[in-house]
C-alpha cells in the first residue's frame, strides 16, 4: 500500500520542510584561519542537500564584536569580516535556491551590541534623540546611600541585568551580557528602524525567513518590579516571568507582520523561553493570529537542568516519562487547532542529544544516534537538525580542562561558583560535571568532516577557534558517508521515509502508549489511512515492548528499524536490544 498525499491550502512549504542549522564559526573553515566562514558553508551545500534538507538556518553572521558569538550585533546590514562579505551572502542565498533549498537567518532584535551605532548615540547623552531607543533607568539607593540597580532581576548569563553607565549616570538594561543592551520596543521609531535594518534589508536580498531570537522578551513588565526572592544565595533573582510575554508582546508581533512579514513569502520560528503554559504558546502560533508560524518550546531541552540555576544539577537528572511528557506537550499543539509545532533536540544553545538523552558510551553511541533519529523523524511538525547531529556528534570529553570552554554562560557560571564557594574543590568538580553535561560549548565544537588533523574543519597547521572534539577520528562525515550502517546513512534513510510518508509522520496524530514506563517509549502515529507504531528502548538492557491493545492482532509491516529484523514483522510483542532504535512499523488497514 503506497502512502497517500494530501494537498490543502495550508500545506505551506515550511511545514513539510526539514531544517538544517549552521553555526558558522564551527561549520567549515575555507581559508585556514581557524574560524568557519560563509565560503565554507557554500562549499558544503551539496552535502547538506544530500542529507535530505529543504531549509538552511544560518546563525548570526552579522558584523559583531563577538561577546556572545554574534548574538551581539553591531551592524545588521553587514557581515562579520572573518565570516566573509555581503557578496558571499549573495552567493549563499543563490546557492541554496539553485539547489531547491531555502535560507533563513537568525533575527536578533531584543538587543544589539553595545558597539552598534544606535547605542553609541543613545549613551552619548540623556538628550540624544536615540536615548529612548534603549532602556535607561536611574539608580536606587539603600539606607546607607549606596547606589543600587533599579531592581533585582538576574540576567540570563548571571549577575544583574543592569549596567551602570558613568558618562550619563544611569543604568541600562541587558537581559544577557552587559555588551548586549536591550532595545526599547515601546518606542515606535525604534521598531521601525528594526524592521528596515534587520528584516527588510535581508528579505529584499532573497532570504526566506527568520528564526527569531527570544521572541517573547520585547515587552517587559513596565513597572520593573523586583522579582520574588527564591534563591537565598544570590542578590539577583530569576525574573523571566517579568520580562517574558509582557503586556504588549502580541501587539508588537501583529505590527511586525503587518509592516514586514505579510509582504513576503516567509517562514518564522520564534524562540519561546519561560512559557510552559500551552494556552499562552497557542497565542503566538495560531494561524488566525498571524504572528509566528511556529515556536521552539523549552520543555525538552530544559529537562535535567537545575530548578533555579541551569547548572545546579547532575548529569541525567530526569526520567524517561518526563521526556515523553515534554514531547507530548509540543505534539498536542496540533490537536484540533490551526497551529503548527517544531521537532528538535539540539541547537547551538544545547549539549549533544546523544550525550543528554541516550548514551555516548562507545558501545552504545551509534545505536543511540539512530534511536533518536528514528524518534524525531516520526514526530509531527517541522523537523530541525543541528550541524553534526546527523553523524552522531557527542559532548566534549570530561577530561577537558575548564579553560577549553569558550561560552560566556559557562565561564560566568564557573567564576560564580569559584567566588561563592571560595574555590572549594568539591563544588568546582560538581560545576564541571554539570558543564560537561549541559554547557552550550558541547554543541559548538567544530564539525568533524574527516579523520585528519583538526577533523578536516580547518587545515592541519591552523589553530581552530575552539578545540575539535577528541572523537573526530571515530565520528566524522567522510567515514560515515561510505558506511551504509552509519548514523549518517540512517538519517538519510529516515528523512527520505519521512518525506514519503509525510501525511503520517509530519501531519499525523500522536498518541503515547507507555507514558509511565521508565525504559521504553512507545507511541502511535495515525492519519485517515495509515497507522504507525514506534517503539524505542532508552535503556542499556533488553526490554519487552507490548503492542497497544487496539493494534493487537493486526499485521504490522516493518517500515524502518535501527537493527535488521529477520522477518520484517512485529508481532504481539517484541524484545528490543539496548537503545534499539525501535522499529518504526506501519499498520495497514483493510
Amino acid at each position: 500500500m503506497s502512502p497517500s498525499r494530501i494537498s490543502t491550502p495550508d500545506r505551506k512549504w515550511w511545514k513539510d520542510g526539514v531544517v538544517y542549522q549552521i553555526y558558522p564559526a564551527s561549520f567549515k573553515d575555507s581559508n585556514g584561519d581557524g574560524t568557519g566562514d560563509i565560503p565554507g558553508v557554500i562549499s558544503k551545500l551539496d552535502y547538506i542537500k544530500s542529507i535530505g534538507i529543504d531549509i538552511v538556518w544560518l546563525c548570526p553572521m552579522y558584523d559583531s564584536p563577538q561577546f556572545d558569538m554574534g548574538y551581539d550585533i553591531a551592524n545588521y546590514e553587514d557581515v562579520y569580516p572573518p565570516y566573509g562579505t555581503l557578496a558571499d551572502m549573495g552567493t549563499l542565498i543563490q546557492g541554496c535556491h539553485e539547489r531547491g533549498m531555502r535560507l533563513i537567518l537568525d533575527l536578533v532584535i531584543n538587543h544589539t551590541s553595545h558597539e552598534h551605532a544606535w547605542f553609541k548615540e543613545s549613551r552619548s547623552s540623556k538628550t540624544n534623540p536615540k536615548r529612548d531607543w534603549y532602556i535607561w533607568r536611574p539608580a536606587k539607593y539603600d539606607a546607607n546611600g549606596n547606589r543600587q540597580p533599579p531592581n533585582n532581576w538576574r540576567g540570563n548569563f548571571g549577575g544583574s541585568v543592569w549596567q551602570w553607565d558613568e558618562a550619563t549616570e544611569e543604568y541600562y538594561l541587558h537581559l544577557f551580557c552587559p555588551e548586549q543592551p536591550d532595545l526599547n520596543w515601546e518606542n515606535p521609531e525604534t521598531r521601525q528602524a528594526i524592521y528596515d535594518s534587520a528584516m527588510k534589508f535581508w528579505l529584499d536580498k532573497g532570504v526566506d525567513g527568520f528564526r527569531i531570537d527570544v521572541v517573547n522578551m520585547y515587552s517587559k513588565d513596565p513597572t520593573f518590579v523586583d522579582a520574588p526572592i527564591v534563591d537565598n544565595d544570590s542578590l539577583w533573582q530569576n525574573a523571566a516571568h517579568l520580562y517574558c510575554n509582557g503586556p504588549r508582546m502580541h501587539e508588537f508581533l501583529d505590527e511586525m507582520n503587518t509592516e514586514v512579514l505579510s509582504k513576503y513569502d516567509t517562514m518564522t520560528v520564534g524562540e519561546l523561553p519561560a512559557t510552559p503554559d500551552l494556552g499562552k504558546v497557542m497565542q503566538y502560533i495560531s494561524a488566525k493570529q498571524k504572528q509566528l508560524n511556529m515556536v521552539f518550546q523549552f520543555d525538552v531541552v530544559d529537562l535535567g537542568t537545575g530548578p533555579e540555576r541551569k547548572y545546579g544539577t547532575t548529569p541525567k537528572n530526569f526520567t524517561l516519562p518526563s521526556l515523553k511528557k515534554a514531547i507530548g506537550g509540543s505534539q498536542s499543539l496540533l490537536n484540533n487547532s490551526d497551529a503548527w509545532t517544531t521537532v528538535f533536540m539540539e541547537n547551538h544553545d544545547q549539549a549533544r542529544s546523544i550525550s543528554r538523552f541516550a548514551s555516548d558510551k562507545p558501545e552504545h553511541r551509534t545505536a543511540s544516534g539512530k534511536l533518536l533519529s528514528l524518534m524525531l523523524t516520526a514526530l509531527s511538525g517541522t523537523l530541525y537538525i543541528y550541524q553534526g547531529q546527523e553523524i552522531g556528534m557527542i559532548n566534549i570529553p570530561s577530561s577537558w580542562p575548564i579553560d577549553e570552554y569558550k561560552d560566556v554562560e559557562a565561564i560566568n557560571h564557573w567564576n560564580d561558583v569559584r567566588a561563592r564557594f571560595n574555590d572549594d574543590p568539591e563544588m568546582l568538580a560538581y560545576a564541571q560535571r554539570a558543564l560537561q553535561y549541559l554547557a552550550r560549548d558541547n554543541g559548538r565544537t567544530p564539525v568533524q568532516w574527516d579523520g585528519s588533523a583538526n577533523g578536516g574543519f580547518t587545515t592541519a597547521e591552523a589553530k581552530p577557534w575552539m578545540r575539535v572534539n577528541d572523537s573526530y577520528s571515530e565520528i566524522n562525515v567522510a567515514q560515515q558517508s561510505g558506511d551504509k550502517n552509519s548514523v549518517l546513512s540512517f538519517w538519510k534513510r529516515m528523512l527520505a521515509l519521512r518525506k514519503e510518508y509525510a501525511d503520517l509522520f509530519v501531519h499525523g496524530s500522536y498518541e503515547v502508549h507507555d507514558a509511565d514506563n521508565l525504559s521504553t517509549y512507545t507511541f502511535v502515529k495515525e492519519n485517515e489511512e495509515l497507522t504507525a507504531l514506534v517503539a524505542l528502548n532508552f535503556s542499556e538492557e533488553e526490554q519487552p515492548v507490548a503492542v497497544p491493545e487496539r493494534l493487537q492482532g493486526r499485521k504490522l509491516r516493518l517500515l524502518a528499524g535501527t537493527m535488521e529484523a529477520e522477518d520484517g514483522l512485529m508481532g504481539r510483542s517484541k524484545v528490543l536490544a539496548p537503545f534499539e532504535g525501535v522499529q518504526k512499523s506501519q499498520t495497514l488497514q483493510g
